[in-house]
């Protein structure tokens, strides 16, 4: 790992997946894990100082805001972190879509009053999501084990380096941080916004993992999905998507995964009633 880039609070985030999870399909749970027991442990850290800290921080600010100003900034922080796709959209060399993620981030920019408003989309322009993870994927690197790290959550031995690579080069609220030297680190308050702000969103997801009869298993497997339908934008291929789920091996029974599912929740009645 370099030491010099200061990771993004984008990364520092267990749960923050959970807002892009809803359409994640019932699919054999994989085992080709083999830093399982490692990462069950980090992933129990990260829960227990995620319920400490960082989730009271989100609702509080839930609490304070409405849904419109909670857009507002999330739209800004969108938008303002926009560079890291277009990057990469270079790097892949895909200039179409480097060139419609600068028109998106200029539109919202200006007409948006510096990106607080989202007309980019009013136009039709399409939101991208990219990172350095993805461009290593799309040049053929594998991803390598499944991996937990303390305060950053579900990442691959290759996905990880998108963390310094982004943050370093492509990230402005990074490079606005590492550029700023206040008395009482102000420099920082835009990256931890973003941290809360992520988190929040993440809130109203929490009854996916929470109905999950194994939450680890779960959140394991619907990062691989996840990042499968980015690398592919949205559209892998089928046998692509069957090798993930385990649906081309003979012994795979979704009637079972189901029977286990329902055997967790008749042991966990009082979680169907959970509301965050």
């Amino acid at each position: 790992m370099f030491s010099l880039p200061r990771l993004s609070p984008s990364r520092l985030l267990p749960l923050a997946a959970l807002a892009l999870l809803a359409g994640c399909t019932i699919a054999k749970p994989r085992t080709d894990d083999p830093l399982e027991k490692f990462n069950r442990k980090v992933y129990a850290f990260n829960d227990a100082v995620d319920k400490a800290v960082i989730r009271p921080v989100a609702v509080g600010y839930r609490k304070v805001t409405n849904p419109p100003v909670r857009r507002s900034v999330s739209d800004f922080f969108t938008n303002i972190r926009m560079p890291i796709t277009v990057a990469n959209d270079l790097l892949q060399a895909r200039p179409k879509q480097a060139l419609q993620s600068t028109g998106r981030f200029l539109v919202n920019l200006t007409l948006g009053l510096g990106g607080f408003f989202d007309p980019a989309s009013q136009l039709g322009i399409p939101l991208e999501d990219n990172d350095f993870g993805v461009t290593l994927a799309r040049w053929g690197v594998p991803d390598g084990d499944y991996l937990v790290l303390p305060l950053i959550g579900p990442t691959t031995v290759r996905d990880v380096w998108r963390m310094p690579v982004d943050s370093y080069f492509f990230d402005p609220l990074s490079i606005y941080a590492r550029n700023h030297d206040y008395k009482y680190g102000q420099q920082f308050l835009p990256q931890m916004m973003y941290l809360v702000t992520l988190r929040s969103r993440g809130i109203d997801a929490e009854s996916f993992l929470e109905s999950a009869y194994d939450p680890y298993v779960f959140m394991r497997d619907a990062y691989r999905q996840r990042r499968l339908y980015q690398i592919y934008d949205g559209n892998p291929p089928a046998e692509v998507i069957q090798q993930m789920q385990g649906l081309n091996d003979d012994n795979f029974d979704p009637e079972q995964l189901l029977d286990e599912q329902h055997q967790w929740e008749n042991k966990h009645p009082e979680d169907e009633h959970k509301h965050p």
